[in-house]
């Protein structure tokens, strides 16, 4: 018998850390060669880290949250195979991987990293079920045993919708539940990973001295321009949301507030002006609040711009964007779509130094010309960074977006 010894891995790009952010095993598991054995995030992404040999689970160092260096003793092993464990090729061809744009098939602000594919482990019948490390904190937070969910996923891997039917109605409701029973129990659940990078992150941006602005939008006009688009361009160009207009709103609407498409070290002391407009899309994902970003939104039209935000949304969900997918925006906007109230407080996705929010769009009676007529209504809540945007430039450009809204023409001249 041999005793492996695996240590954290050398990354590359000068990693020198990484935080522990679950074990897929644990002592006295079995485990099979290139299975799992724990996930780490590094500042760029999750990774697996990958078992060199078959053998057994002696020893596990350290726990969920816990920042360990590159080269330090992970976990032991104990096998009949020779030799010393080479994790770092398996880890090294991961990170690669997630450095690799999402297929075409495929929504705190921050740029958080995401989570590369996952290579099928070899996993025996008496060991835990496949799931991504997302998956198994979402079962965990559901209090949800996963063995007890069938896998739809890709050799019988658990995926979110297989724990979304299990809680829904797949599972049967414990015996003797009544409805208007007491509950009971508390469940604590640590900030770890991702869900850590965006509270800190939260909190410096929190630091800012907002202020948020609502305008009322008439969409009327828009939403006519966009069914008529789609009936006539979705089976070759794709469909439209309301999401590419604001955005060719907002690209036509900053030449004249310069100060808006920006970013400031404030530790310098510097306002760093773009004439580029990379916009950064808050996307819920499973894992959190992620912010692909369309890069150069100035350079593309309507269905560009939608088949852009579609794939980089895709690339998050499925935990397979880039580093560079996830940073560099100059201006964010943010939207819960169906969900987005009446009005909002958006936090600036620092070192940003403005963001858009979208509510809802509702139809309302509206006193026209002595008339009732019934319209379209959405406000825009947006915030600011007031250390270098006033109150009047901030009002300014978002009557500016209203305009180009409003009058939607306007945003196919060229």
């Amino acid at each position: 018998m041999a005793i492996h010894v695996v240590k954290v891995p050398d990354i590359g790009e000068g990693i020198a850390e990484v935080e522990l952010v679950e074990w897929r095993v644990r002592p006295g598991d079995a485990v099979a060669a290139d299975q799992p054995l724990a996930d780490v995030m590094t500042d760029k992404a999750t990774v697996e880290i990958p078992s060199p040999v078959a053998g057994r689970v002696l020893e596990a160092k350290g726990s969920a949250g816990d920042r360990l260096a590159v080269g330090s003793e992970l976990l032991r092993l104990e096998s009949e195979a020779g030799g010393a464990a080479q994790p770092d090729t398996h880890i090294r061809e991961r990170e690669e991987a997630a450095k690799q744009p999402a297929a075409e098939s495929q929504q705190a602000h921050r740029a958080p990293m995401a989570q590369p594919p996952v290579a099928p482990a070899r996993l025996a019948a008496t060991e835990k079920p496949l799931a991504s490390p997302s998956v198994r904190r979402h079962a965990r937070e559901l209090g949800v045993d996963l063995a007890q969910v069938p896998g739809t996923g890709r050799d019988g891997r658990v995926v979110h919708d297989d724990l979304v039917r299990h809680v829904g109605g797949g599972a049967a409701k414990p015996s003797g539940v009544k409805r208007y029973a007491e509950r009971e129990g508390e469940h604590a659940v640590p900030l770890i990973g991702l869900r850590r990078q965006i509270a800190q992150h939260m909190q410096a941006s929190l630091r800012i001295p907002h202020f948020t602005y609502v305008e009322e939008i008439d969409v009327t006009e828009l939403e006519a321009l966009r069914s008529q688009l789609n009936e006539r361009f979705a089976a070759t160009r794709g469909r439209l949301t309301l999401l590419p207009f604001l955005m060719r709103a907002i690209v036509l609407a900053v030449p004249a507030f310069p100060q808006i498409n920006a970013r400031f070290d404030d530790a310098q002391g510097i306002v760093t002006r773009f004439a580029a407009v990379h916009i950064g899309i808050a996307t819920q994902t499973h894992n959190g609040l992620i912010v692909p970003v369309v890069r150069h939104a100035e350079a593309r039209n309507l269905w560009g711009s939608a088949a852009e935000v579609a794939r980089l949304a895709d690339a998050a969900r499925a935990g397979k964007a880039t580093r560079e997918e996830l940073s560099g925006s100059t201006i964010t906007i943010t939207s819960l779509g169906p969900l987005g109230g009446i009005a909002s407080t958006p936090v600036i996705n620092a070192p940003e130094v403005a963001i858009v929010g979208v509510n809802r769009i509702v139809e309302r009676a509206v006193l026209q010309s002595g008339s009732i007529a019934p319209r379209r209504l959405m406000n825009l809540s947006s915030s600011f960074d007031h250390r270098v945007i006033d109150g009047q430039h901030a009002a300014e450009f978002v009557q500016a977006v209203r305009g180009y809204l409003e009058r939607p023409g306007l945003l196919l001249v060229e």
